[in-house]
């Protein structure tokens, strides 16, 4: 039997721990991307850097303001691995794909030529071996998807459920996180993208569900990526 996180211990940090991670993340992309931003072409080291290390710091800052200041991520985030929790992530992001993929098929019949995301943006043009681009896989399939997790349906939704409850910690993180990717052309996609996702979080009150749920979503862009950075088939 899995071991559920303990409920009513309140955890003595709130929206100001996220305002602060969100910060320090948005500082951080800047920074890391500085020194690289005269540069036309950079190595596909480079951009893992220069996306990766962002969203990882953000996590781990996340992860230390609830040993801080609270109970731990195992409680106060719900982070903690459940199979129960990881069936019902996959079961969202899965179904979920039945709405997203037309979705982004939509999306791009309306914008057209420049209907891309950030990541595709990134990396598009990056050319590596299949090491390389294994890498970007993973980064964007499954490091990526942890990281945002902990930090918009781990850190903002228990700030939020705390003080409103889950349903509304439901409606403004998905609303923020579509709009926290500061792509405003993608952002009514992205809050397509974010329902499934969130009701994953929303009825397992279980991190691991809406990561699990967040990788699945991310499963086909990762290997679209992952072949076009090979050289396997053309940049979009």
């Amino acid at each position: 039997m899995e071991a559920q996180p303990q409920s009513g211990r309140r955890h003595r940090w709130g929206l100001g721990a996220f305002l602060f991670v969100e910060v320090a993340y948005l500082l951080t992309s800047v920074l890391v991307a500085l020194p690289f931003a005269g540069s036309e072409l950079a190595h596909v080291s480079l951009l893992l850097l220069v996306v990766g290390v962002p969203s990882i710091l953000a996590a781990v800052l996340a992860i230390m303001i609830t040993r801080w200041r609270g109970n731990g991520p195992r409680i106060d985030l719900r982070l903690q691995w459940c199979w129960r929790a990881a069936g019902l992530g996959l079961l969202f992001g899965t179904v979920g794909l039945f709405v997203t993929i037309p979705a982004s098929l939509l999306w791009t019949a309306i914008v057209g030529a420049d209907a891309n995301s950030a990541a595709g943006e990134v990396f598009g043009a990056a050319r590596g071996t299949w090491a390389w681009a294994v890498a970007v896989f993973v980064l964007i399939a499954i490091v990526a998807p942890i990281c945002e997790e902990i930090l918009y349906r781990g850190l903002l939704w228990e700030a939020v459920d705390q003080r409103w409850g889950r349903w509304v910690a439901f409606g403004v993180t998905t609303v923020v996180f579509s709009v926290a990717h500061l792509e405003l052309t993608r952002t009514p996609l992205l809050l397509v993208v974010a329902i499934p996702i969130g009701l994953a979080r929303l009825y397992s009150d279980n991190l691991s569900a809406s990561i699990v749920a967040h990788q699945v979503t991310n499963l086909l862009p990762g290997l679209v990526l992952m072949f076009t950075v090979a050289g396997a088939m053309p940049a979009a």
